[in-house]
């Protein structure tokens, strides 16, 4: 913060401060004048109290927006397709909110000063008004409708089926950290068992083995994804109930112990060109648990890289299948894969040797 800005916090604290004692002082002078004096008296000084917190209250409201406005992601852009839907969503719903509070707040307090406590004047008793009634019911609930609406159509449409040609990589939280599993050439995931999670035995996502597709599956450290590619997600749980929140996306979903969970995106933006959106060269796109899943919760934080396609099939040929971590020694077993003719051929992994399966 700069000394401008601790200048401005210290003259507001001095105006709250001489607001209380001015506001003590009152209470003196009540004993000295009476009862029905001082009564008037206070009354008038909370009504003028009004007005000036309406105005320091709505002045800090600017200040604070203006003060953290860069470090909210709201001037950040979406990184993904589905993002700058959310985007829009949420500017809209803060522009008809925030139109809605000032107006209220203004009233609210205007009112209380224009129309406070008088001999002169006699309150009004106004006890129902059916248009009233109707106009303020009908008028919110179609708007949240409306709203709600839209909030579904782009739900629906980031847990509906992923395109044909979206790379697809399991996402695996557990107490506390993230797991990623990319399929081999062959393109499938293998199977998994929660009877065969063994880390001791380089086996944390219980991979069985004896499924040939599990044995050119990979397990890296980061997530890496391909730009303007989409990407379904297949999303697990170990244990408790975590969330996969990825907020430069704009997207997030619960990992469900026991209930898989997908949704799916295209990445807008490669790492490198945040870094250079955002001025920030230390940027990194980051996978946070959205859920309160334990003591550890804090510490799960995983790392996605977004780049070109080019890049991504440099880094996916230096990765080891996990099979040959839990199997030093032993050799990955070539699953078919139909070429662009439509005869099958099998593959490994490079590097691997290559076992036919019969």
């Amino acid at each position: 913060m700069t000394w401008t800005e601790y200048f401005v916090i210290i003259i507001v604290v001095l105006i709250f401060i001489v607001v209380f004692q001015i506001a003590k002082a009152s209470e003196y002078v009540s004993v000295l004048k009476g009862e029905k004096k001082a009564f008037q008296q206070n009354n008038r000084i909370n009504a003028f109290l009004m007005l000036v917190f309406l105005v320091v209250g709505l002045g800090a409201a600017w200040w604070c927006n203006k003060l953290l406005y860069k470090k909210t992601l709201l001037w950040v852009p979406s990184a993904s397709d589905h993002g700058e839907h959310i985007d829009t969503m949420m500017w809209i719903t803060l522009a008809i909110t925030g139109f809605v509070f000032i107006i209220t707040q203004i009233l609210l307090f205007w009112f209380a000063f224009r129309y406070q406590s008088s001999e002169k004047r006699k309150a009004f008793y106004y006890p129902h008004n059916n248009k009233l009634e109707l106009l303020w019911t009908a008028v919110p609930a179609i708007t949240l409708t409306v709203l709600v609406s839209f909030g579904l159509y782009y739900w629906y449409r980031i847990t509906g089926e992923a395109p044909k040609e979206a790379m697809e990589v399991e996402v695996t939280g557990h107490q506390f950290g993230w797991e990623y599993r990319y399929p081999g050439k062959d393109g499938v995931l293998g199977r998994q068992n929660y009877k065969l999670i063994d880390p001791a035995k380089n086996n944390p996502l219980g991979q069985d083995w004896k499924d040939a597709a599990n044995q050119d599956d990979l397990h890296p450290s980061e997530l890496h994804l391909v730009v303007n590619k989409p990407v379904k997600l297949i999303i697990r749980s170990q244990d408790v109930i975590h969330d996969v929140g990825l907020p430069h996306f704009r997207l997030k979903m619960d990992a469900v112990p026991g209930v898989p969970t997908t949704m799916w995106f295209t990445p807008k933006y490669t790492t490198e060109e945040m870094k250079q959106k955002t001025s920030n060269e230390n940027f990194v796109y980051e996978i946070s648990c959205d859920q309160m899943c334990g003591a550890g919760h804090y510490s799960m934080r995983g790392v996605i890289v977004v780049e070109t396609q080019a890049e991504y099939d440099k880094w996916i040929s230096t990765q080891k299948p996990q099979y040959l971590t839990a199997n030093p020694g032993g050799e990955v077993a070539a699953a078919p894969v139909a070429n662009a003719t439509g005869a099958a051929e099998t593959v490994a992994a490079p590097g691997n040797k290559l076992v036919a399966v019969q």
